[in-house]
């Protein structure tokens, strides 16, 4: 009955002592039950947050030799070393941390982040290998781990040794947020089974967001990019999910609709018509298409065009961009106010990179909001070297 008196008013003073770093306390508690290792524990954390390390490493010491088993008491007693400049005693805590909890992620996570500051990086990434294939957590830091220790793919891979494709898709999607085009493709090159269609997407998505489009395009068509107009004679189904390289539409434009159109064609079947009823904010993208072209060559961009009863003060025209940085390349003439036929435009440009942006815009003009009514047509698209 005494003793159970006793252990209770130990284990009262040491809440107490954590909850108002109370180092008497905590001191008067060891005292009372000195076989008790959360009391020692608890004196040590206290000592800790006093900025003490060095008596702190004396009671987990103490704590880990009486409860023997406890990883978490070897973590702290090495975290505590480390602290001290101690790292081969780190370590050796850390080994009976492993030991006690061999099948513990966060045991090899610990000792394998110390190797890696000790230097010894072949069996640190031994341990933060195994961590990261015992709790998936751990794997996207251990992909900036080695990252950030390497800057190269190859040694990074060489580092991870992936065992699955989700982690080496992992790592492609990792390589698609830095812009790392190049490397992304070799890595889904690597894949034991095709992409899915939302990865690929996925992956195109974050690489025409770094500005790679000539990789993207080609994990799009899985072939190497050529320049050319996707769907230039609106033949196809026109995409309305932001497909990078298919025309993109504006939304929200209520009052412009966009439609095929099989009664009017300038090549094939069908062709692009565009309704204006007022709405149309000048500057404005309409219609876009993102292309791939080789830097420096010189390219005619050729389409047609043909209007009905078109009333604006700033009509419709076709720019062409720099993707890279949204500089204008050049510019068609302004489409006419009612053709009554169909008119053959083209634009001459230099590739300053390897993609452009083909869009449909009007210039600005006043006065504000300067509306535009009646009918265009497009169709028949094309890219020609120069």
């Amino acid at each position: 009955m005494r003793d159970a008196a006793r252990i209770g008013f130990s284990r009262l003073l040491t809440r107490y002592a954590l909850t108002t770093n109370s180092l008497p306390a905590a001191d008067q508690a060891v005292q009372l039950t000195p076989a008790d290792p959360e009391a020692h524990r608890a004196r040590a954390l206290i000592l800790n947050r006093l900025r003490r390390p060095d008596e702190a490493v004396a009671s987990l010491e103490l704590a880990s030799s009486l409860r023997n088993g406890s990883e978490d008491l070897w973590i702290e007693l090495g975290n505590t070393r480390e602290e001290l400049g101690d790292s081969e005693g780190a370590l050796a805590a850390f080994d009976e941390a492993v030991r006690a909890a061999p099948y513990y992620a966060h045991t090899h996570w610990q000792r394998g982040n110390l190797l890696l500051r000790m230097g010894r990086y072949e069996q640190a990434f031994t341990d933060l290998r195994e961590a990261a294939a015992k709790n998936e957590k751990y794997f996207r830091n251990l992909l900036e781990l080695a990252w950030g220790l390497t800057r190269d793919a190859k040694q990074t891979e060489a580092l991870l040794q992936f065992r699955a494709d989700k982690d080496r898709l992992a790592f492609a999607r990792f390589l698609a947020q830095r812009g790392k085009g190049t490397e992304v493709v070799d890595q889904v090159r690597l894949l034991s089974a095709p992409l899915s269609g939302e990865n690929k997407d996925e992956l195109v998505r974050l690489l025409a967001a770094s500005r790679r489009f000539g990789e993207a395009f080609e994990l799009w068509q899985g072939r190497q990019p050529e320049a050319g107009i996707v769907n230039g004679s609106f033949e196809e189904p026109l995409v309305l999910d932001n497909v990078i390289f298919h025309w993109n539409l504006l939304q929200g434009q209520s009052k412009v609709k966009l439609a095929l159109d099989v009664s009017e064609k300038a090549r094939g079947a069908k062709s692009l018509q565009v309704v204006f009823d007022g709405e149309w904010a000048p500057g404005a993208t309409l219609l876009s298409q993102t292309i791939v072209i080789e830097p420096g060559r010189r390219y005619q961009l050729k389409f047609f065009v043909k209007t009905r009863d078109l009333v604006t003060g700033g009509p419709p025209q076709i720019v062409l961009t720099d993707a890279i940085n949204d500089r204008i390349l050049a510019k068609s003439d302004p489409f006419p106010s009612g053709s009554g036929s169909w008119s053959e435009m083209n634009v001459e440009f230099t590739a300053p990179s390897q993609s452009a942006v083909i869009s449909l815009m009007r210039d600005n003009c006043a006065p504000a909001p300067c509306p535009i009514f009646g009918v265009v047509w497009l169709d028949g698209f094309s890219l020609e070297t120069l």
